[in-house]
């Protein structure tokens, strides 16, 4: 024991003086392995951070109340929830009866025990008036500086609010709305002045827009206004938070439960009671979102192979480096064994340099990543959106991490020490490397690997659905190629015959000395190889996504929909995009108004209400018409027949496209929108002129004498009752007659067009809505943000679309990818022409002497590079492309299963079965095969320098 304890330590002096002594190449190792360490390092310090404890989730939920009552919307009937208070349903199963199901307010403070303590936190809107106009900002009346409250919010500057004309506001929205504390503000339509006295921050949501106000002090003066000028009553809900003596226990929270009201007690949370005690997870309909078992395993198994690549990347990488080294002090292991060291020793000396860097990098990784995440705590917690609940560290997860890097840099050390112990001593002290054949058996392994992880990727892709599997074959046919390194290398030696003399030289270099070459190539192989496959994957989903892609409207066009308050303010928003945008024309447009002119679209708020087109019995599909005892009517046919009807019924067959989302998809529009819609039916516009209603879709004509029914409902709760109850719908029907447009062109969601005269002739009121347009050219970025301000001011919910067609999402992930897999491959490259300086330098002063030219160093040292980069780029290529194929052979497979699935259950699309493509990035391959070997034969060329140092002479 004493002994081997002994020649260890000797062998890491060796080698810590070894590294000390080749800074550079030491460096380089250290940097590649610590680099991946420093980031996973600082990813899970940032994680467990930023995770909360349930004592801190509380407080930042609850402050300092024993407990937070909620109404559950389910008009009162008693309900089951679980512990934490985040899931409930009705005690009684109304799936199974005929009831309806239940829904309304519950009044929460009947179910507050009597002599607790409670303070009201109530959430609400308003558009508040800021330096740049209006703002929609959530209101939160909430007293925070009340002791029950503390941790909800957490002031930075000046109070909170103590009288009703004051406000705090969160820093988020001082910062878009341009205020500051001693600031006043208002709100649209709303006559009284609020001062901002104090700024604060929700920790766990820094992004929020938010003010708050004493209970009572904004949201019911404001809601009054509103109301008051004939505007729907902006929505309210209030919590109660609650403090007793003896908290809420299990028993109280499942009382308070039986009226209706959810419950979040502290005391619960923090010592839930056992599963067999909640009523609610004994439910046979109730499914606890939780991880799965196989879901967890897919991840680990997602995590381990994205580790273990990382891991043979870098060993690949460093390994020529640790070759480097070995070869360096072959004369210094050379006398090691002449002094009676045996081949272990000589290992152990060489294995001892990957683990002093191995040690290193994980010192230098996990010490600049506590460093880096504390010093960038701010800045993460702002990009996060919350505040961390602590700066944890977990000593054991860093130190399993930090085992990593000691482990990549002994399995680094491997090959060179296994070769560099297999070296006779006289050809350590003489410098002669001798002539070992290549291992027959690699190869034969590799190809075994490679047929192997082929049929499985292919069994993956065809017969099964599991991307694991394909990702699997995939993983190992590359191992294969890894193994089949060697063998192929000598392969490209044969085409050295016809090279001029520098390439020559490099090339059989390379195929000579395979164990320093083979190792490069590999990793060169390996990053191209991800690469590629990446790339592939992207560019087929970018072609997918080119063939799904629905325009909203014609290139180049513009909606602009204001969707609130009786379009008030349409016609200042037609002005500011003609204004701010390159518009050619403009066709303003209207929607057909039931109830007060200032209701909003869709309904909603007292005395307002919403049209919709009458689909005409015979024109209804089978498949959605009603049954009398309201069940599901597409259960009365079978899959095949669903098929068939969605495929071939034309009553079945949905639009054509997407579009712009309008009320009932019908605009009141002059003929000129055709135009703007790629309309060219001639029959359309003579049908507008002649005061006819133009519709795109077919079912919407009644056959028999050509009219569309628009239903004007004006009681929205006896409407949606009657529906509930399978009765006749009610409402006032205006027939108008209509022209059917052929051929079902594409109309951007639109299904109707009625002009505003023919409107008035039916009587139908209208309000205005805002207009299309269409431009000469796109708009600039600032052309769009000077509209995007202007429309800001005026405060109006405007639903602005610009079509700008597909773009793609993935260019600069392909463009990030090839410089990734540049670098690397330079890098791989360039520790392999290292090594083959190391070894060719006699070589070199041999050519110098013959006469050959300075320049020729520079050249071979060139090319050299530029082979090894050549090789790797050619195999990656190769191999990448497989994974990728895989994987969208499987995503095809479930695709169509699902589409045919959708079908035979009665609710799919009938556009056909969903098109995969298989799409070969040429221009990234491209880049890889040419651009990169090119420019790592340039740059080793460079920094190669022409003339070697002088050498003493070798002592014999």
């Amino acid at each position: 024991m004493t002994t081997w304890f002994h020649s260890w330590r000797a062998a890491v002096r060796i080698a810590r003086r070894d590294a000390w002594r080749s800074k550079g190449r030491s460096f380089l190792v250290l940097a590649m392995i610590a680099l991946p360490i420093l980031g996973v390092s600082a990813f899970q310090l940032t994680m467990r951070s930023s995770e909360l404890s349930a004592e801190q989730s509380l407080e930042r939920s609850i402050g300092a109340a024993d407990a937070q009552l909620t109404d559950a919307q389910m008009a009162g009937v008693p309900i089951l929830q679980d512990p934490k208070g985040e899931q409930n349903t009705p005690v009684e199963d109304f799936a199974k009866t005929d009831k309806p199901w239940p829904s309304g307010p519950t009044d929460v403070a009947k179910a507050i025990p009597a002599g607790s303590t409670v303070l009201t936190d109530t959430d609400g809107t308003a558009k508040l008036t800021t330096t740049h106009g209006l703002l929609q900002t959530q209101i939160r009346e909430l007293k925070a500086a009340d002791p029950m409250a503390r941790g909800i919010m957490t002031l930075t500057e000046g109070s909170f609010p103590e009288k009703n004309d004051e406000l705090a506001a969160s820093t988020a929205f001082l910062k878009s709305s341009g205020l500051t504390v001693g600031s006043t503000l208002t709100a649209r339509g709303f006559d009284r002045e609020y001062r901002i006295t104090g700024a604060y921050e929700l920790p766990s949501d820094l992004k929020t827009e938010q003010v708050n106000a004493l209970p009572g002090a904004f949201l019911a003066p404001y809601a009054a206004a509103v109301e008051k000028a004939g505007s729907p009553r902006p929505d309210v809900t209030t919590t109660y938070l609650v403090t007793r003596s003896g908290g809420f226990t299990w028993n109280m929270v499942q009382e308070i439960n039986k009226k209706g009201v959810m419950v979040v007690s502290r005391a619960v949370v923090l010592d839930p009671p056992a599963d067999s005690e909640v009523p609610l997870y004994q439910r046979d309909d109730f499914h606890r979102y939780e991880d799965s078992a196989a879901g967890t395993a897919a991840a680990l198994a997602a995590v381990a192979t994205v580790v273990g690549l990382a891991m043979l990347e870098i060993c690949l990488l460093a390994g020529p480096a640790f070759a480097v080294g070995a070869r360096r002090s072959r004369r210094q292991l050379g006398l090691v064994g002449a002094n009676g060291g045996n081949r272990s020793h000589i290992r152990a000396i060489v294995l001892s340099g990957g683990l002093v860097i191995g040690v290193a990098a994980a010192l230098v990784g996990t010490v600049l990543a506590l460093l880096l995440t504390f010093a960038l705590r701010p800045l993460l917690e702002e990009y996060m959106g919350q505040r961390f609940g602590g700066f944890t560290i977990r000593p054991l997860e860093l130190l399993g991490i930090a085992a990593l890097a000691v482990l990549t840099g002994l399995l680094s050390a491997i090959v060179p020490a296994v070769t560099a112990s297999r070296q006779t001593v006289l050809a350590s002290l003489t410098g002669r490397r001798g002539v070992r054949r290549s291992s027959r058996v690699l190869p034969v392994l590799g190809l075994i690997a490679v047929a192997l992880g082929a049929s499985i990727a292919l069994y993956g892709s065809v017969v099964t659905d599991q991307v694991l599997i394909v990702a699997a074959g995939s993983a190992l046919a590359e191992l294969g190629v890894v193994a089949l390194t060697p063998a192929l290398v000598g392969l490209f030696g044969r085409g050295g015959r016809w090279l001029p003399l520098s390439p020559r030289l490099a090339l059989r270099d390379a195929v000579r000395n395979r164990g320093r070459t083979a190792p490069a190539v590999a990793a060169v192989l390996a990053a191209v190889a991800g690469t590629v496959a990446v790339s592939t994957y992207a560019a087929s989903r970018d072609a997918q996504g080119l063939n799904e892609y629905q325009p909203k409207l014609p290139f180049g066009a513009v909606a602009a929909i204001v969707t609130e308050e009786g379009g008030r303010d349409a016609p200042a928003v037609r002005e500011a995009v003609q204004r701010f945008f390159p518009v050619d024309s403009r066709v303003d447009v209207s929607r057909i108004a039931v109830g007060k002119p200032g209701c909003a679209p869709w309904g909603g708020g007292k005395g307002c209400g919403r049209f919709e087109i009458v689909i005409p019995k015979a024109n209804e599909c089978p498949l959605w018409v009603e049954t009398p005892d309201g069940s599901d009517p597409s259960e009365r046919f079978t899959p095949a027949q669903r098929t068939k009807l969605l495929q071939d019924d034309w009553r079945c067959k949905g639009m054509r496209g997407d579009g712009v989302y309008v009320e009932g998809n019908m605009l009141i529009a002059d003929a000129p929108i055709l135009k703007v819609l790629g309309i060219t039916d001639p029959g359309a516009a003579k049908a507008l002129a002649d005061g006819k209603l133009v519709s795109f879709s077919a079912p919407q004509v009644d056959k028999k004498n050509d009219t569309v029914g628009i239903r004007l409902i004006t009681d929205l709760e006896a409407y949606d009752k009657a529906g509930q109850e399978h009765k006749p719908l009610p409402g006032e029907i205006r027939s108008l007659p209509a022209y059917q447009v052929p051929g079902e062109p594409l109309s951007y969601g639109v299904q109707s067009i009625l002009t505003p005269a023919a409107a008035k002739a039916a009587g139908l009121t209208t309000v205005p809505m805002g207009a299309y347009f269409t431009t000469d050219r796109l708009p600039s970025t600032e052309q769009r943000q000077k509209l995007d301000g202007e429309i800001a001011k005026l405060g109006s919910e405007v639903d602005l679309t610009l079509e700008e067609g597909y773009v793609s999402k993935n260019s600069l992930v392909l463009l990030a990818l090839t410089v990734f897999a540049g670098l690397v491959t330079i890098g791989a490259a360039g520790i392999a022409t290292g090594l083959a300086q190391a070894d060719a330098e006699a070589d070199l002063k041999t050519l110098s002497a013959v006469g050959a030219p300075p320049r020729v160093r520079r050249t071979l040292s060139g090319f050299q590079c530029g082979v090894v980069a050549a090789m790797g780029v050619v195999l990656g290529s190769a191999a990448g492309v497989l994974p990728a194929i895989g994987l969208r052979l499987t995503e095809e497979r479930e695709a169509v299963r699902f589409y045919e699935q959708s079908l035979a259950e009665g609710w799919g699309s009938s556009d056909g079965p969903p098109v995969m493509p298989i799409v070969v990035p040429w221009e990234t391959l491209a880049a890889l095969l040419v651009a990169v070997p090119l420019g790592a034969a340039l740059l080793a060329a460079l920094v190669t320098r022409s003339r070697g140092a002088l050498a003493r002479r070798a002592a014999h």
